[in-house]
């Protein structure tokens, strides 16, 4: 009965170890969005993340820009582009744009883009280098080791708000 509880318990062991590694080590693909949009495109143009993702200044969402937003620009500029066609498509039928989510937390966790900018981070701290991205993939797995090893690097006041697992997780 020892040696079947022993096999049992090395075979969970083994599956949990076998789980962690091919999760932390996944690489994750873009999802396909309905129009073509090009972080990359804008960023070198001089549009910064935050004139676009305002929500990040004063929420824990970053948000994603309003389509009335995207037009204060494209009523005047690339309104050729075929992609800025089909932009001025959903504003003309009032629709908003049904983006499909790149970075994603998981239901349980608690993250705040907020206090991140306030902490003095960037954009591609977590996010990767967007700029350099004609399709916006996920930079990382935004896991909790990978917090961890970035908190673990803060001063000790920045540690402190980690010590209560209610700090990140609702």
């Amino acid at each position: 009965m020892t040696r079947w509880l022993t096999l049992i318990s090395l075979l969970i062991v083994a599956g949990v170890i076998v789980g962690v590694i091919l999760t932390r080590f996944q690489v994750f693909a873009a999802p396909e969005q309905p129009i073509a949009y090009s972080h990359q495109t804008h960023i070198e143009t001089g549009v910064p993340c935050l004139f676009c993702h305002t929500s990040a200044l004063h929420s824990d969402i970053a948000g994603i820009p309003s389509v009335q937003k995207c037009m204060g620009c494209h009523s005047i500029i690339a309104t050729d582009d075929p992609d800025v066609q089909i932009l001025a498509a959903y504003w003309e039928r009032g629709e908003p744009i049904p983006w499909i989510r790149v970075s994603k937390q998981p239901d349980f966790v608690y993250f705040s883009h907020q206090a991140h900018l306030a902490a003095s981070e960037n954009c591609e701290d977590c996010h990767g280098e967007v700029a350099r991205m004609s399709i916006t993939q996920p930079a990382v797995k935004m896991d909790m080791g990978w917090c961890l090893e970035c908190h673990l690097k803060q001063p000790e006041e920045k540690l402190a708000r980690l010590a209560d697992c209610l700090t990140c997780h609702k």
